[in-house]
């Protein structure tokens, strides 16, 4: 086939570099933006904050002052400014206002901050930025901290980091006894050694760890207790010979049993359900996670007002002194760099101030859909999807989903990401919807009104919402209550 050159005329979306700069900067944390930003100023000599420029003039000011006061040095016009208008004068046309469409943004300028997933490089003296960071320590890490602080023979020594091993996040021991006689490989280990040993560690904080059962865990929380503790006796007793009785909550035979009047046995129950039944948990096995809130919502003159966290990130300019000595019609290396700098500069300050608007709408936005949540909290809140808040403020579902994504919200309420003001809705029998955040707030505070004797059923919970006009199924009811990690009704059953 002979080739042939042929024109079509077509259209296509295309992506330039300053949008995918301004979606990268969007998707930012706070967090995240602060330590972009940091790394944008170390390695662009054009950007600056405000602070550090308002220093430097005062300080250039202040050298002028002295200067004009000693009848030395002044600028040719008889000024003293340093930054002087005609001095650093860019020429507009010498600086495109965009790259052509077909570019990337590392095609024309070199990165100024690597990617989010690229961990920074190692500071001069050999120690890792990312090293310094906290980070959480496992149930497994701090009891095997006590173990090396407890005098143990090598024998005892292995034998405990296999019970150890054998943890699980909950703080229960998962592997039997005659495994870890197993796994010792050594024909003079019995099992009694290692009961020995499961003892030592079970005196490990936290209170109830490598305890084999609920009735081990709670025994040994309970027997840690000062000895003159109220009740301590009779909580043992209880737990240890009558651990059936107070599964099944019968106060009458634990009457009987423990010889105490109701009042006493309810004191003793309080005192056992004081503990915790899975000690595992009391550590944290995560890194701490921190939130720095991009907007704040306040309420002035009975209206509800969204103002941007002036702390969230600094401001940030072009330094005035360096782009006064880009000269106009020189293209060595020098010259362009700054000039490539500066390009970037401003390119970076208008993408965080498009990051800023585009934040400050939707959350304006949300806070209007949102009022009655704000006046009267959770069970006022409405139904809400990205497509609504897309299309009253003309935007891309993609982009709402952006800006809602790890952005956060300080209101007289609480703390809370853009996300939790969307949900979806169940139809009423008037016709209208009510919001899954409204009805698990109903369900939550039904649950928590509810008799200790005489726990409402599932059921029972759907037929009072019917009755308020939510028509829920009995199992939509059931996925909202598990959650909310709230358990089935014969579970919450509690004497009175």
């Amino acid at each position: 086939m002979k080739p042939t050159i042929q024109l079509r005329l077509g259209q296509h979306l295309t992506m330039t570099p300053q949008l995918q700069q301004a979606i990268k900067l969007l998707q930012l944390s706070t967090l995240d933006l602060k330590q972009e930003i940091q790394e944008a100023l170390e390695s662009n000599l054009m950007l600056e904050t405000e602070e550090e420029g308002v220093r430097r003039d005062d300080t250039a000011n202040d050298k002028n002052k002295s200067e004009d006061f000693n009848g030395q040095e002044t600028n040719a016009n008889g000024t003293n400014d340093p930054n002087n208008e005609s001095e650093i004068k860019i020429e507009a046309e010498s600086m495109p206002d965009e790259l052509p469409v077909d570019t990337v943004w590392d095609d024309i300028y070199d990165s100024v901050t690597p990617s989010s997933g690229t961990a920074p490089a190692p500071s001069d003296d050999g120690q890792d930025f990312l090293s310094q960071q906290s980070s959480g320590e496992s149930l497994q890490d701090h009891l095997i901290w006590q173990m090396q602080l407890t005098p143990f023979s090598p024998t005892d020594l292995a034998i405990a980091e296999a019970i150890i091993d054998g943890i699980s996040e909950d703080g229960y021991l998962t592997t039997p006894l005659e495994d870890v006689v197993t796994a010792m490989d050594d024909p003079d280990v019995e099992i009694e050694e290692v009961e020995a040993v499961l003892h030592r560690i079970q005196a490990f904080d936290p209170a109830g760890i490598a305890a084999r059962d609920l009735r081990e865990c709670l025994l040994i929380q309970l027997r840690q207790l000062p000895a003159d503790f109220d009740w301590r006796e009779q909580a043992i007793q209880l737990v240890d010979t009558h651990f059936d009785l107070l599964a099944q909550q019968d106060e009458t035979q634990m009457r009987r049993k423990l010889k105490l009047d109701s009042d006493d046995v309810m004191a003793v129950i309080g005192l056992i359900r004081s503990l915790n039944p899975r000690p595992g948990t009391s550590v944290a096995q995560e890194a701490p996670s921190y939130i720095e809130p991009d907007v704040f919502v306040y309420k002035r003159n009975n209206q509800w007002r969204v103002e941007l966290n002036p702390d969230a990130a600094p401001r940030l300019r072009v330094n005035a002194e360096y782009a006064g000595m880009i000269r106009r019609a020189d293209n060595s290396a020098d010259n362009v760099t700054m000039k490539n700098h500066l390009q970037e500069a401003r390119w970076f300050i208008k993408s965080l101030q498009s990051r800023n608007d585009t934040l400050l709408r939707v959350a304006t936005r949300i806070v209007d859909v949102q009022r009655n949540f704000f006046d009267y909290g959770e069970e006022a809140m409405k139904p809400l999807v990205l497509r609504d808040i897309a299309e009253a403020l003309e935007m891309h579902e993609s982009t709402i989903s952006r800006v809602t994504t790890q952005k956060y919200m300080h209101t007289p309420r609480g703390t809370y990401e853009f996300k939790y003001f969307f949900s979806s809705h169940v139809s009423t029998a008037s016709g209208g919807e009510a919001s899954a955040t409204a009805i698990r707030a109903l369900i939550k505070k039904l649950i928590g009104a509810e008799k200790p004797n005489k726990p409402l059923s599932d059921n029972k919970i759907a037929a009072i919402l019917a009755d308020q006009g939510i028509n829920v199924a009995r199992r939509t009811v059931a996925k909202y209550r598990e959650s909310m990690a709230i358990p089935p009704s014969n579970e919450r059953k509690r004497l009175a």
